[in-house]
Order: C-alpha cells, then structure tokens, then sequence
C-alpha cells in the first residue's frame, strides 16, 4: 500500500473511525498525538495578542437531535461517565459536556457529538 492509497483511505473515514485510528496508532508506537499541537502552540504563548486569545474551551450540547443514545455512548466514551449520568448530561441538555479543555480537544468532541446527531457549542 502506498502513501497516496492511505490517505484515500484516512478520507473516506468517520471522525469517530480517525479517532479511533488514533487511539490505535498511540497504543502501537507508544507515542501521543497530543504532544506535537502543545509544542506547535508554544510559541505563540509570547505575544501580546495570544495572551487575548482562549486557551481553554467548554464543550455544551445544546440538543441530543434524533441521535440521542449514540449521542449518549459518546458522551460516556468522552466523560468516563456511566450510563445514568451521560444520560442525565443529555436529558438536560444544554448542558456542559467538558469544561476547559484545550481547543484541539473541544474540536474533535464537537465534531463527534455533531456526528453523532447532537448540536454543540464551544464557549
């Protein structure tokens, strides 16, 4: 396989398949995927304008949509939570799903919640 049919096959996939791409690749080599964004975003922390910018990001679903029990498996698969308690976070929807978390993390949650059905806001 070369470089060009894997990267049609990273197309093709679902967030929540990258995701668990992801996971897998981190387990096999034994490396995260997180270190290379804190390193890249370092530098920017110098200037006067990034002391402005947000840092930290609170995920809130806004609405379960139709999708409500995939909604609530990646509630529980992002919280830890157990089935009641990701429930509860949708039944009261909106509701904070994480709070202050980095800006890659809150993106790749919204993006899965908004796969999943779910409508999301970054505050």
């Amino acid at each position: 396989m070369n470089k060009e049919q894997i990267i049609e096959a990273i197309e093709s996939m679902t967030v929540l398949e990258l995701s668990e791409l992801v996971k897998a690749l981190e387990e096999k080599f034994g490396v995260s995927a997180a270190a290379p964004v804190a390193v890249a975003a370092a530098p920017a922390a110098g200037g006067a304008a990034a002391a402005e910018e947000k840092t930290e990001f609170d995920v809130v679903l806004t609405s379960a949509g139709a999708g409500k029990i995939n909604v609530i498996k990646v509630v529980r698969e992002a919280t830890g939570l157990g089935l009641k308690e990701a429930k509860e976070i949708v039944d009261g929807a909106p509701k904070a799903v994480k709070e202050k978390i980095s800006t890659a993390d809150a993106d790749a949650l919204k993006a899965k919640l908004e796969e999943a059905g779910a409508s999301v806001e970054l505050k």
